[in-house]
């Protein structure tokens, strides 16, 4: 036990009796600002390139060893990159920052995008990229953007479907195995398993396969106990398990990822609160109370290193320069 190539089916009570006090590493992925709200709503949201790569750098010193990252474009703060230049120059000063960690872009991106935008990322050599199982609704309010914020804008209305379907996501996955990019499989509801095992059959997938499971989104399985267990009893032999929460989710579903021996992400694209009514300082210290729970549930915290190895990815990180 406690095998950095220790797989087993999470909601099995036997494999998880047999692994208590012996997990493997837990790898902390860090969602360091997300494609959709900005500063408007917590000033310690980084936008720029410069901003995501200081944030990240205090994220990885605390103990991510993976950053899931959406670039943002030069001139407009608030909306998503397009091109594979603007990723490049991102990637290049998160690597600069954090020699080893593992570089996780967005395929999901943001508003108004069109899906051969979405893919430009993948020029820019991440090693690991989201890739949605199913279409994703949402319908929520946008704070107002006030000068003196760059881009300032009133507040919005963001009601939204991204159309993600078979072909599409066929597509994406095509794209990522050409060019060596792990997919990080989300999946919001039970409907993913129809498309992880369609992306298994069609070969586009490898073991082991890095499954998220999004909890607490609109139009996703609600954040609780038995839906996690749903989710994670149908995943496929030689899976990876990685859960995020949002909002006030965020901490409870870390924690019970933790016990149950998966892997947790945390960051201000997810939550911008520490806790009720006090805004996040950082996404370091968010990525410290993971540290924290996850050392009282006595696990160790996944290097870099291991992780790489976890997830079968090459020992030797991307390099920008």
């Amino acid at each position: 036990m406690n095998s950095l190539h220790d797989h087993w089916n999470y909601a099995d009570a036997f494999a998880y009796l047999e692994r208590v006090g012996r997990m493997p590493p837990t790898i902390i992925c860090v969602a360091c600002n997300g494609g959709v709200q900005g500063k408007e709503s917590n000033p310690n949201l980084p936008e720029t390139p410069e901003e995501i790569a200081e944030s990240v750098r205090g994220a990885y010193e605390a103990g991510a060893s993976m950053v899931h990252v959406h670039a943002r474009q030069k001139d407009h703060a608030t909306r998503p990159a397009v091109t594979t230049e603007r990723w490049l120059e991102v990637n290049a000063k998160i690597r600069e920052a954090c020699p080893d960690i593992i570089i996780n872009d967005t395929t999901g991106g943001g508003p108004d995008m069109t899906m051969d935008e979405r893919l430009e990322c993948l020029d820019a050599r991440p090693e690991v990229a989201s890739l949605n199982l199913t279409p994703d609704m949402s319908r929520f309010k946008i704070r107002e953007r006030p000068p003196p914020l760059p881009d300032p804008r009133p507040e919005m209305l963001y009601d939204e479907c991204l159309p993600f379907s078979y072909g599409l996501i066929h597509r994406f996955a095509s794209e990522m195995k050409k060019r060596g990019i792990k997919p990080e499989l989300e999946t919001y509801h039970t409907g993913g398993g129809w498309v992880i095992r369609f992306l298994i059959e069609e070969g586009l997938i490898e073991k082991p396969y890095w499954i998220q499971t999004v909890m607490g989104y609109q139009t996703s399985s609600l954040p609780t106990v038995d839906n996690v267990l749903s989710l994670i009893r149908e995943f496929p032999e030689d899976t990876l398990w990685l859960t995020s929460g949002i909002g006030p989710h965020q901490l409870p579903m870390t924690t019970l990822a933790t016990m149950l021996g998966g892997h947790v992400r945390v960051g201000l694209e997810d939550n911008v609160y520490f806790k009720r009514g006090q805004k996040a300082e950082s996404n370091r210290q968010l990525v410290e109370r993971a540290v924290r729970i996850i050392h009282e549930l006595n696990r160790e915290v996944a290097t870099p290193a291991q992780a790489r190895e976890m997830l079968g990815l090459s020992a030797t990180p991307t390099r920008y320069d």
